[in-house]
């Protein structure tokens, strides 16, 4: 059980960068992120990627400065599911009430096996209707508590990998798979639409994030290890361009870095022969590698130019 040390830990603590928190298992996103602040007492905190109460694994979290950086992370992830067949509920996952039971010794891997390839590359999801995804203003899950009728539309999702970990038959059958998908992917919503796929019915029973938005599960930190390094006083956060490599990078001089720092638009001819045509966002550094921010090219009507979107580093700090 995860012991409150808060008020012992609080002292002078402060830090710009990411944590790889491993989430537990009852905990809503929302209440690490509470917690977090407290224990680092600071409310600059945010997080990528929700995670529902019932689902452990990687949740990065963004402290200071590194929280206007939380969109810029890549989207992918990565679970181990385990999906059990003949049961549905309001939630689709075993949180929820049981809406219908079944025996289904008769169901095989053969068969799953067949179903899953619909449920792999670019697919249409209807969310779980208790879901935070929002309506009208208002989320998913309190227009269904609410008790009335909700339409929950359809997205596009793309799931990359499948791949069958085991499997366990009886009257009551579960499958276990690791998934590869982009962002905005519900597990919940393959496991209710699988069973639908095989004439039964499907729940999630247990989902653990193993990466996420660039962060994985073997180099996480429970809430206990992080108390412990705080006490210990070497928590060191992850640097915003170890997980900001995806995107195309420009190093800058001195004079140009500062520049830059200030808010000034770097004309083309300042920076290096091989920069990018990119109109992406892109990592800025200097040439000793010092991360700056994120900066884009632009075209106003004077001629290309890099502008700062996000300046992570102030002049007076190089």
């Amino acid at each position: 059980m995860f012991r409150d040390n808060t008020k012992e830990l609080k002292a002078n603590f402060y830090m710009d960068g990411f944590l790889n928190l491993n989430k537990p298992v009852g905990f809503t996103s929302h209440d690490c992120v509470a917690k977090l602040r407290r224990l680092l007492n600071t409310r600059r905190i945010g997080h990528a990627g929700t995670l529902d109460p019932l689902a452990i694994g990687v949740l990065p979290i963004a402290v200071g400065r590194a929280t206007r950086l939380l969109q810029f992370l890549r989207s992918d992830k990565a679970y181990r599911a385990v999906i059990r067949f003949g049961v549905s509920t309001t939630t689709d996952d075993l949180e929820g009430e049981i809406l219908n039971q079944q025996s289904v010794l008769h169901l095989d891997l053969a068969s799953v096996k067949i179903a899953l390839q619909q449920f792999q590359g670019t697919i249409q999801q209807v969310p779980p209707i208790y879901s935070a995804i929002q309506v009208d203003g208002k989320r998913l899950y309190d227009l269904a508590r609410s008790g009335g009728n909700v339409e929950v539309p359809t997205r596009t999702v793309e799931v990359s990998d499948i791949k069958i970990v085991s499997w366990q038959p009886g009257e009551f059958p579960e499958l276990e798979i690791d998934i590869a998908c982009g962002g905005g992917t519900y597990i919940r919503a393959i496991a209710r639409d699988l069973g639908t796929a095989l004439q039964t019915f499907g729940t999630l029973a247990n989902l653990t994030r193993t990466q996420s938005n660039g962060f994985d599960l073997e180099n996480s930190l429970t809430l206990e290890q992080l108390e412990e390094q705080l006490q210990q006083q070497t928590l060191q956060p992850v640097w915003p361009d170890e997980v900001l490599e995806h995107l195309e990078a420009i190093a800058l001089s001195p004079t140009l870095a500062k520049r830059w720092c200030q808010g000034q638009r770097i004309a083309p001819y300042d920076l290096p022969e091989t920069f990018t045509t990119s109109r992406a966002p892109l990592r800025i550094h200097t040439e000793t590698g010092t991360f700056l921010g994120i900066g884009q090219l632009t075209d106003p009507p004077t001629g290309t130019i890099l502008t700062a979107r996000i300046v992570f580093l102030d002049s007076a700090e190089l």
